[in-house]
C-alpha cells in the first residue's frame, strides 16, 4: 500500500545538484577495474516517482513549464549518479493525463486544473521518456488502475472526465471516486487508454501498482452489489470480483503485447499475498489486509499464467517487524515468481523515522539479502524526493558501494536472441597515468533500437569470459568515449565492449566480432597495448 503522504516538509528550490557532479555527468564515461564492490552484472535498481498530490514531481501545482522540466532533469542526474537504471513515472494518477490523451483530461497536479494544458505547450510524457533513455535509464509507466477521482470533494474534475461522461461505470467508496471493476465497459475503456499509451511512446513497461479493489475502509462495504447482480455468472461475489480483476489483467497483457512484443507489463502489490492461517501456500504473517482476500489481486495465478512480465512486492517493513517480518517475506516471494523477474519495493520513505527505521543498517542489510536471495533480480525505491535528503547517509552507500559498479537490467527471460552490430574501437591511448582512454563507435547501418554500449574486464584469463566484471555503461550514441583506469594488482587485462538494445539484449560478449583491446603490464610497472 502506498503510504498517506506526509505533511509537505520545505522542498529545495529546484532540486539543486553540485556543479562537479553535473560537470562529471556530461564527460566521458570513467572506469576502474581495481577497488570494486561486489556487484551482479545484471540487477534492476528503480525509483518510484510519484505525481498524485505531488508527492515527488512536480513539486506543486501550476509550476512554469521551465521549473517542470528542470526538476525532472535533475531528479534523473541525481539518480544516475546514485547508479539507478530505471524510473518508475505515475503518468496516470487519477484517470487524468500526464500527456496528451483523446481519452483522458490533463492532470490537475500538471497544471493545476484538470483538464487545463501546459502552457507554453509540450508533452511531458515525451519529454520524460527521451530525457531518461539519454542517460540510459529505463522508463516504466505507472498507471493507477481503477483510481478515477482522489478526493471527491476537493479533486479538481474536468467536464470531459470520463467519470462525468459515464457516471454508470464508477462507484464511490472512502472519499474516493472508482472504476467499476466489475464493469465490462470500465474494464474496456482502461485497456484502450493503455493501449495508446504503448503505440505512441517508447515506454519500456507499462507498470500497475497495488490499488485494485481499494483497501476496505472499516465498517463499509465496497458498493458494488448492483454490479454483481448483473455480472455475476454464477459465482460468489468474492471469486467475481478476482475474476474481474484476473480479466483486466490479461486484457491488458494482449494488448500490450499485440502493440509492442517488447513493452513488459509489471505489477506492484501490496507485499503479503494472503496470510498462512488463510491458506497453506500463503506467507508466515499476520497482515490485517491482503492482495488475494482484500484486493481481490490473484497475483500469483499472474504470474503462473505469464499475464504479468515481473512482479515489484512492497516490502516496506524491517526485519523482525511483528506481523510482517521483511525477511519472512523476501524469501517467501523468491520462492513464488514463477520464474519471472521479482524487483522488491523497498521503504526508502521511512530513512531516519523512529525504530527500526533509524539504524543505520536497515537499508544495507536489505540489499545484502536480496542480494543473496535467489530469484530476487533487483529493487525499486519509494519515494523519488526522498534521494535529495540523504537520509542516513543511505545515497553515499549507494553511490559509493552497493552502486559503485554499474548493472545492466536482465532481458526478459522470453525475448528472442538478439542480432546487435558489433561497436568499433577507435582513438585508442594511453596515458602516464595508467588510463586508457577510447571512443566506442557505431559500424554503418546501426539499428535506432540501440541504448547503451558496456564495457568489460577480463583479468583472469583462465575465468575467460565468466569472470568479466562490468566496468562501465553509457547511453548508445554514435560515438562514446570512454576512460579506464588499468589496475594496479594485475599483470594484464581484457576488455570487452557490448551493445544493449531497448529489449536488454546484449551483443556476443566474446563473440567473433566482439571488441577487444589487451593491455599488459612492462617490468618498469607501465601499461602498454598489445
Amino acid at each position: 500500500m502506498r503510504p498517506t503522504p506526509p505533511k509537505p516538509m520545505q522542498r529545495r528550490k529546484g532540486l539543486l545538484l553540485p556543479m562537479a557532479l553535473l560537470s562529471l555527468l556530461s564527460l566521458s564515461v570513467i572506469g576502474s577495474i581495481h577497488a570494486q564492490a561486489p556487484s551482479p552484472r545484471h540487477e534492476f535498481r528503480g525509483v518510484w516517482i510519484a505525481t498524485v498530490d505531488n508527492i515527488d514531481w512536480p513539486s506543486r501545482k501550476g509550476l512554469p513549464v521551465d521549473s517542470q522540466k528542470a526538476e525532472f532533469v535533475r531528479l534523473l542526474d541525481l539518480y544516475r549518479s546514485l547508479g539507478m537504471n530505471a524510473v518508475v513515472m505515475q503518468i496516470r494518477p487519477s484517470a487524468d493525463a500526464f500527456y496528451p490523451s483523446q481519452y483522458e483530461p490533463w492532470s490537475e497536479w500538471l497544471t493545476g486544473t484538470q483538464g487545463r494544458p501546459p502552457s507554453p505547450y509540450y508533452d511531458p510524457l515525451a519529454f520524460m521518456v527521451e530525457e531518461s533513455h539519454k542517460r540510459g535509464i529505463e522508463f516504466h509507466a505507472w498507471l493507477n488502475p481503477y483510481r478515477a477521482v482522489f478526493n471527491t470533494k476537493t479533486s479538481s474534475v474536468a467536464p470531459t472526465h470520463v467519470s462525468r461522461v459515464h457516471p454508470e461505470w464508477f462507484l464511490d467508496y472512502g472519499g474516493k471516486r472508482y472504476f467499476d471493476p466489475g464493469h465490462p465497459e470500465a474494464q474496456a475503456f482502461v485497456t484502450k487508454v493503455v493501449s495508446d499509451i504503448v503505440e505512441r511512446y517508447d515506454v519500456d513497461a507499462i507498470h500497475f501498482d497495488d490499488y485494485f479493489y481499494p483497501y476496505r475502509v472499516t465498517g463499509k462495504e465496497f458498493p458494488d452489489t448492483s454490479t454483481y447482480r448483473r455480472f455475476h455468472r454464477g459465482l460468489p461475489i468474492d471469486a467475481w470480483r478476482r475474476s474481474n480483476v484476473d480479466s483486466i489483467i490479461l486484457s491488458l497483457n494482449r494488448a500490450i503485447k499485440s502493440v509492442r512484443p517488447g513493452c513488459r507489463f509489471g505489477i506492484s502489490p501490496f507485499g503479503v499475498w494472503r496470510n498462512r492461517d488463510r491458506d497453506e501456500r500463503g506467507s508466515d504473517t499476520r497482515a490485517g489486509q491482503t492482495n488475494y482476500d482484500d484486493l481481490y489481486a490473484d497475483i500469483l495465478l499472474w504470474l503462473k499464467e505469464g499475464w504479468i512480465d515481473y512482479v515489484a512486492p512492497q516490502l516496506y517493513w524491517e526485519f523482525g517487524h511483528p506481523n510482517a517480518p521483511f525477511e519472512v517475506l523476501l524469501d517467501w516471494w523468491s520462492r513464488n515468481s514463477h520464474g519471472k523477474p521479482c524487483y522488491i519495493g523497498l521503504g526508502y520513505y521511512k530513512a531516519g523515522g523512529k525504530g527500526a527505521w533509524g539504524d543505520r543498517t536497515q537499508l544495507p542489510r536489505q540489499l545484502e539479502a536480496i542480494r543473496n536471495t535467489p530469484n530476487i533480480d533487483g529493487a525499486i525505491y519509494f519515494s523519488g524526493k526522498t534521494f535529495l535528503k540523504n537520509p542516513l547517509g543511505w545515497n553515499d552507500s549507494l553511490r559509493n558501494h552497493y552502486h559503485s559498479v554499474p548493472a545492466l537490467v536482465a532481458p526478459a527471460p522470453t525475448a528472442p536472441a538478439a542480432m546487435l552490430p558489433s561497436p568499433v574501437l577507435a582513438d585508442i591511448r594511453l596515458s602516464d597515468r595508467n588510463r586508457v582512454s577510447f571512443n566506442v563507435n557505431a559500424p554503418d547501418g546501426s539499428s535506432d533500437r540501440l541504448r547503451k554500449v558496456a564495457v568489460y574486464a577480463v583479468t583472469n584469463p583462465q575465468e575467460g569470459v565468466k569472470g568479466a566484471r562490468l566496468l562501465a555503461v553509457s547511453p548508445y550514441s554514435r560515438s562514446v568515449p570512454f576512460t579506464i583506469d588499468c589496475p594496479e594488482d594485475a599483470g594484464a587485462v581484457r576488455l570487452l565492449v557490448t551493445y544493449v538494445d531497448a529489449d536488454n539484449r546484449e551483443s556476443p560478449l566474446d563473440g567473433e566480432g566482439t571488441p577487444k583491446m589487451r593491455l599488459s603490464k612492462s617490468t618498469q610497472g607501465s601499461w602498454e597495448l598489445r
